[in-house]
């Protein structure tokens, strides 16, 4: 100390810096085919996304622009963003190439060892650029279209080395997010 005496370990304060070992970017189609239950199921994977990397985590929704609801680097209440998704109503375009863009740029600014891009989508692109070329450079995306209409999403997933499964509804999501993490 600046008196020449030794501090007392009670006055000693440790921090530690640790890399995140996940961080998720949650990319939520809100098109004109994403509706009711779609949007429900996103909001619940919008907590499952905070849960699983409560440090390094966001979430956008999609049509022919991209709304940040929560950016990588940004503190927010999950509470409030689950609100926000819950808000959302489908409609207009789909630009998935643009949604790949901004997704990648968020995740850019992690440090996490592992980066995650988790595609809630039919992946039927109807405005924009061709969003396989997009696709290139994000280290994992994961694509979970709705069950009954996979086709699209399930071949974008297969043309990109995505790892790809369907959702029923919105309680399906803690299975189907243990299924593409194993």
């Amino acid at each position: 100390s600046a008196t020449g005496t030794a501090p007392r370990a009670d006055e000693l304060t440790v921090r530690t810096w640790a890399r995140p070992a996940l961080a998720i970017c949650l990319v939520v189609d809100r098109s004109g085919s994403m509706t009711g239950d779609r949007l429900a199921a996103a909001a619940v994977a919008a907590a499952a996304a905070a849960e699983r990397a409560p440090e390094d985590f966001s979430v956008l929704a999609f049509s022919d622009k991209v709304m940040i609801l929560k950016g990588q680097d940004q503190r927010r209440a999950i509470d409030d963003v689950v609100e926000d998704v819950f808000r959302l109503r489908g409609h207009g375009p789909t630009d998935l190439a643009l949604a790949l863009r901004v997704a990648k740029s968020q995740l850019a600014s992690s440090t996490a060892q592992r980066k995650r891009v988790i595609l809630l989508s039919d992946c039927r692109p109807t405005a924009g650029t061709e969003p396989e070329r997009d696709a290139g450079g994000i280290d994992e995306l994961h694509v979970i279209a709705p069950a009954d209409d996979p086709a699209d999403a399930e071949a974008f997933a297969r043309a990109v080395g995505a790892r790809f499964a369907t959702l029923t509804g919105p309680s399906q999501i803690p299975a189907v997010f243990a299924q593409l993490a194993d």
